[in-house]
């Protein structure tokens, strides 16, 4: 991690882990202030209304829209407007990471994209219901997973702009808690107006413009606008994406490991509804009610974990014990549907999977704060970081329409995942700069 000499009040974080108490000067380097009582629950309340907005679309209404549209083709279509999805919004987070750390304005650098990112969204969003066709629906899903994206990656770079690194398990806790719990009502609240499917991308879209606009206004950041940034150069833009393994392996491993567990962990969860109609036997209706009720059985237990792991890094100072713990409940709780192949099956499996996520999310995020190469382009290496969350969750349809294709049915997503969870777990071994 880059340091700066003792007494820089521009950067961010100086050697000894303080944050800076005033604002840059003209001609500084730009920096944030540091975090207000109002930043820790402001990050928790914009993750959950941001994750409300992914459950919800994600796990109910698109795969509900395009079932409704063709049933007969709804995996093939789900599979195409994802894949579609990828292909635009592969880098959004990192760009987007990218050009905030150079923005230049009276509020900051990151509120503009925040805020810009969540009011196209929800314009997209109001009149994705009326899409009729599959090229239409995967138009509007492109501009909108790229404007929330907008919106995530920089909401990521407020954690490493303005808390110290011992105090990164807490911040990264808030926004894991606002991850599962606005999922689990992001799906709810679906679930509940998956018969009026426009009407539920419209009430996600006003939140995501609420709870970004309010975030911005009460975490206010220091302007930017008078800060020194370096000359553009095309060259240096696109080279400042690849960051060399041989100097930084930790960052490598880091991404490595994300992958390969967010990987193992959508395979399943990416065709959930459809592994509750097809594998489960149940009926559109029922399988969204159920839906609901596993992503709601599932929150206390990751809420719990999430809260448990995340102080208990901070106060231990270890990251990478807690992920392995959450490796090993992960992969037994993929072993249940195989053994129970009913709704209690998949029960048990959420409830699991809800602890060892909840242990997971808690410390990997530190975790990344502490393997980045630059402070000063924090928001684009994390959003670096985020491409290792983007790239399986984009391919994980592709993929589990391949293993259902060549297998011959659902069991063959839960073999895989529990593999790909192992392997992510071994792939931080590598990892010396984070215990």
């Amino acid at each position: 991690m880059t340091t700066h000499p003792a007494g820089d009040p521009a950067s961010a974080i100086a050697p000894t882990g303080t944050i800076a108490n005033t604002p840059p000067a003209a001609g500084e380097p730009a920096a944030s202030p540091p975090p207000s009582k109002a930043l820790l629950p402001g990050i928790l309340i914009n993750a959950l209304a941001l994750f409300a907005t992914y459950g919800g679309l994600i796990a109910v209404l698109l795969p509900s829209q395009l079932y409704l549209l063709d049933p007969e083709h709804k995996a093939e279509n789900l599979t195409i407007v994802q894949t579609i999805s990828f292909v635009f919004t592969l880098f959004a987070q990192p760009i987007v990471g990218a050009l905030s750390d150079r923005t230049r304005s009276r509020f900051g650098r990151r509120a503009p994209w925040m805020v810009s990112g969540a009011v196209i969204g929800a314009l997209f969003l109001f009149g994705l219901g009326a899409m009729n066709t599959v090229f239409w629906i995967a138009i509007f899903w492109v501009v909108i997973q790229v404007s929330l994206n907008a919106v995530q990656g920089p909401l990521t770079a407020i954690t490493p702009d303005r808390f110290r690194r011992d105090r990164r398990g807490a911040a990264s806790a808030m926004f894991g808690i606002g991850t599962q719990v606005g999922m689990t009502l992001g799906v709810m609240l679906a679930g509940a107006l998956g018969s009026s499917i426009g009407i539920g991308y419209s009430v996600f879209g006003i939140i995501v413009v609420i709870a970004t606009v309010l975030f911005v206004l009460l975490n206010r950041d220091w302007s930017s606008k008078d800060a020194a940034v370096e000359p553009w150069s095309w060259a240096r833009f696109f080279a400042g994406f690849w960051i060399d393994p041989r100097k930084h392996p930790d960052f490598f491993w880091a991404f490595t490991a994300r992958f390969l567990l967010i990987l193992g962990y959508f395979v399943v969860t990416a065709f959930q509804l459809y592994i509750l109609t097809d594998y489960i036997k149940m009926s559109l209706g029922e399988a969204q009610g159920a839906v609901v009720t596993l992503t709601l059985l599932s929150l206390a237990p990751t809420l719990a974990a999430i809260i448990v792991s995340g102080w208990w890094s901070d106060k231990a100072g270890r990251r990478k014990v807690f992920i392995y713990a959450a490796s090993v409940v992960m992969v037994v709780a993929l072993a249940f549907p195989l053994f129970m192949p009913d709704l209690t099956g998949m029960i048990v499996m959420s409830v699991l999977n809800g602890i060892g996520f909840g242990l997971y999310m808690a410390c990997d995020a530190a975790l990344m704060t502490e393997v980045l190469p630059s402070q000063e382009a924090a928001a684009k290496d994390l959003g670096i970081l985020n491409v290792a969350t983007n790239i399986p969750q984009a391919l994980s349809s592709v993929i589990a329409l391949a293993i259902i294709s060549a297998f011959g049915g659902y069991a063959s997503l839960f073999v895989f995942g529990m593999v790909f969870v192992v392997l992510a777990a071994l792939a931080l071994i590598p990892i010396k700069s984070v215990r």
